[in-house]
């Protein structure tokens, strides 16, 4: 396994670096990546950004915004958090296992004391039944990466601050607030690595990955970024990452709005309906998918909008690419029922 921890703060430049590794870089062994960086949120990639944040609070407090290429929900980090991503080639893991992704990071964790981290849920990592943890996951061109959160001491007041949380997601995990779902890792290590830094903290599990006592036992195992490539991470930055299409996007206007939590995520369908047919269609959500859902909605422009005739366009498409772990029929009786 290789591994390369970021210096910069700036979550566009890190989520610009990450991409660029995963589609240029050649790796014989899957490769690890950790960052960290100032306030910041980072919305899913299927995600409507402005119905996900508090825009006022964000701009008031200086909160960096931007939109990664994975699905799944909204998250804010500060730079009480630590961000970890393996990247590997797609046939190695199936997508949607988050599981076998993280549980190298679950066994280090339960070595630094906390005992009772666990995988739950499509997503999460959980200690004492509290999330400290999420994970999303993207493939293109044969290699996926899993990413995820590690809240080792996040300032939980602004968390709520930030985030539009919707009302059936909170429904459907039995919960009243973002304060009574999440927690920092911090309390539940042993006493001795109570008092890391987030740098230690990471350095720390990066010698619990690779079973060293030293990081120079794993030197030879760092990634160098040669000054000739920074020039291209630069280029992703601004074309996605710092983008305002990439980050915000123009939403059309929609005659119909359809929206669903499932177990594997929440689906929100706008619909512009226009003589019976579907004229536009967009698809919002923490969802997951290895392909991107525009895909699917281009097949349903012009579509008579009924269930028939919906219902031959989902069956004829595999619709676990776009929205992974949710039946096609159930998609099907969101859209038209």
């Amino acid at each position: 396994m290789y591994w390369y921890a970021m210096k910069s703060h700036d979550i566009r430049h890190n989520l610009a670096t990450e991409q660029y590794l995963m589609n240029n870089k050649k790796f014989d062994e899957p490769l690890v990546l950790f960052y960290y960086e100032g306030p910041c949120i980072i919305v899913g990639r299927n995600q409507n950004t402005l119905e996900e944040i508090n825009q006022k609070y964000v701009e008031e407090n200086d909160i960096t915004v931007t939109r990664r290429l994975s699905g799944g929900g909204a998250v804010y980090q500060d730079l009480g958090n630590l961000c970890f991503s393996f990247v590997v080639d797609s046939d190695s893991e199936e997508f949607g296992d988050f599981k076998s992704f993280v549980q190298p990071i679950v066994d280090a964790l339960h070595a630094m004391g906390a005992k009772t981290a666990e995988v739950s849920g499509r997503n999460d990592i959980l200690v004492d039944g509290k999330k400290f943890s999420g994970n999303a996951m993207y493939s293109h061109s044969g290699k996926t990466f899993s990413h995820g959160t590690l809240m080792l001491d996040v300032d939980q007041d602004v968390i709520a601050h930030t985030l539009n949380v919707p009302e059936d997601k909170m429904k459907s995990k039995g919960i009243k607030s973002v304060r009574s779902r999440v927690t920092n890792l911090k309390p539940y290590l042993a006493p001795e690595y109570q008092n890391l830094t987030v740098p230690e903290f990471r350095d720390t599990l990066l010698k619990e990955l690779f079973h060293v006592d030293s990081l120079d036992a794993i030197a030879d195992k760092e990634v160098q970024i040669a000054d000739s490539e920074k020039a291209a991470i630069d280029k992703i930055f601004n074309e996605y990452y710092a983008n305002w299409d990439w980050v915000y996007g123009n939403s059309p206007e929609f005659t119909v709005k359809k929206r669903q939590h499932f177990t594997a995520g929440t689906i929100d369908a706008r619909l512009l309906v226009d003589n019976g047919k579907i004229e536009n269609i967009k698809f919002y959500g923490d969802f997951f998918g290895p392909s991107d859902a525009t895909e699917l909605a281009d097949q349903l422009k012009g579509v008579r909008y009924d269930r028939e005739h919906v219902g031959a366009v989902l069956n004829s498409a595999n619709t676990q690419l776009y929205f992974n772990g949710i039946d096609t029929k159930d998609v099907l009786d969101l859209l038209v029922d």
